[in-house]
């Protein structure tokens, strides 16, 4: 078992340890990519990062309006950290976050 996130078209972030990033999936979602968590619990963040071997990186500009987040992460600055500069994102800044 793994730390990985997957992102769905509807904005759901899925977080999990799972074997596989599909194990994380539910019916009805269409995932838009993945990667791999840590929570950085000194600078308060989850830092995600990586892709998804099935999913590829996650596709931030597919989503429009909020990120869904379990409320276990609630109080997290949310970054994620790509290959490169380009495609690293703030998710915290960008995005309306709401916990569920």
């Amino acid at each position: 078992m793994e730390p990985k996130f997957i992102l769905t078209l509807d904005g759901h972030l899925r977080i999990g340890s799972v074997k596989m990033h599909k194990d994380l999936l539910q019916p009805g979602d269409t995932c838009i990519g993945g990667g791999f968590w840590e929570v950085d619990y000194l600078s308060r963040r989850l830092i995600l990062s990586g892709k998804s071997y099935d999913y590829g990186k996650p596709k931030w500009t597919f989503v429009t309006g909020r990120i869904y987040v379990p409320t276990d992460f609630s109080g997290l600055r949310i970054e994620y950290d790509g290959d490169s500069f380009v495609d690293s994102i703030d998710v915290s800044a960008e995005f309306d976050i709401a916990y569920y």
